[in-house]
């Protein structure tokens, strides 16, 4: 059995667990200080924009393609196996648009999309009001409506995922700090070398070991190499309880607008939200009450019915983004054969993990 060591128990983490534990012949463990999603995930929204984003090319368009495929077949997957239901809103994304933002480059995405199958509809505002009335706002012209994008509860998928890699046999600990990891040899074969994971409550042998930490990355692997920079990029969200639906209850997809989204969950709640705070010079960051505002603001802008509802929750997190590299950070650490960093999302883990969790596995293929 080839033993496998993942740490972090976030949305990136689960799925990795998950993923691996189809394949026959690993022995995974899946290591968490805190419990599962208490990070960046739980603070996410789950906006899995990818077809209306303008990637077009390169592994930004690659891993969100990668992780719509899969997402079509994992979700179901994931329900069957756990009996769980997990929320997912499947009537889109729509964005609004506004005079300054120019329609030829949505043509030329909306092409774009059309020949590799996917629909894409650039809506005018007579469009926009009949679908969804509840947008008034005399700045916006119109909208992009991306149908196959969806929104997904961060929290549930992650808990589904790390159920489902559970009952598959991983061993799943949680609330259990990882103090040390050491080379312990290397193997000739494959030019593998195995290591020893230190923890409060014991010590586990591995060959294959995958940080995805989030902003506890850089941490774990400084005494191997400091070779990475992940730092915290704050993002604050709330949520909003109506006495009635905004707009047609049988149309309800997410809607956004100038980086700010609006969220449908059931019972006539929504979530709103997120802001985005950069550290400050000593690499510190802590929630702006005035930034959380503002974004209130715009929705209720947008949607001004929203105003009429009372704020029953509001919540921040820490979103990992790579300093001086490309967001994510998917690669094995130089001069330590498998251990492999899966870490720094930004602010598409839930979008990526899918994508992040097939590589991970082609990698630990290849390497068998």
């Amino acid at each position: 059995m080839t033993r496998v060591t993942i740490i972090g128990a976030g949305v990136i983490g689960a799925a990795i667990a998950y993923e691996l534990s189809l394949i026959n012949g690993l022995d995974i463990t899946l290591i968490d200080e805190k419990q599962p999603a208490s990070g960046s995930t739980g603070a996410a929204l789950g906006v899995l924009m990818a077809i209306i984003s303008h990637k077009t090319k390169g592994r930004g368009w690659k891993f969100r393609q990668l992780s719509l495929e899969r997402y079509t077949t994992l979700i179901p997957e994931l329900e069957e196996l756990t009996g769980k239901k997990i929320p997912v809103n499947h009537q889109g994304i729509l964005m609004l648009r506004f005079p300054d933002d120019p329609r030829e480059r949505w043509e030329k995405l909306q092409k774009f999309r059309h020949d590799h199958g996917y629909p894409l509809e650039i809506w005018d505002k007579k469009k926009l009001l009949k679908y969804c009335p509840q947008v008034q706002n005399n700045r916006v012209i119109g909208a992009i409506y991306s149908p196959q994008d969806i929104q997904i509860h961060p929290t549930i998928l992650t808990e589904s995922l790390i159920l489902a890699a559970s009952q598959n046999g991983v061993n799943c600990q949680f609330g259990v700090k990882v103090e040390n990891i050491t080379p312990t040899g290397i193997n000739d074969s494959d030019n593998g070398q195995s290591y020893q994971i230190k923890t409060q409550y014991q010590t586990l042998e591995t060959d294959w070991l995958i940080i995805c930490a989030g902003l506890g990355s850089t941490p774990l692997i400084d005494h191997l190499q400091p070779m990475v920079k992940i730092k915290p990029v704050l993002g604050q969200a709330l949520q909003i309880k109506l006495n009635h639906d905004l707009g047609d209850i049988n149309f309800q997809p997410v809607i956004t607008g100038e980086d700010v989204h609006i969220v449908p969950l059931k019972e006539q709640e929504y979530w709103v939200g997120a802001t985005v705070e950069f550290p400050d010079e000593m690499g510190e960051v802590t929630a702006q009450t005035e930034l959380l505002e503002t974004v209130k603001k715009l929705a209720f802008s947008f949607c001004p019915n929203l105003e009429k509802g009372e704020i029953i929750n509001t919540w921040s997190g820490k979103r990992p983004r790579p300093d001086g590299e490309a967001a994510p950070i998917i690669k094995e650490v130089p001069n330590y054969p498998h251990v492999l960093l899966a870490t720094g999302h930004y602010r598409n883990g839930i979008l990526l993990a899918p994508a992040t969790a097939l590589m991970i596995r082609d990698k630990i293929i290849d390497n068998n």
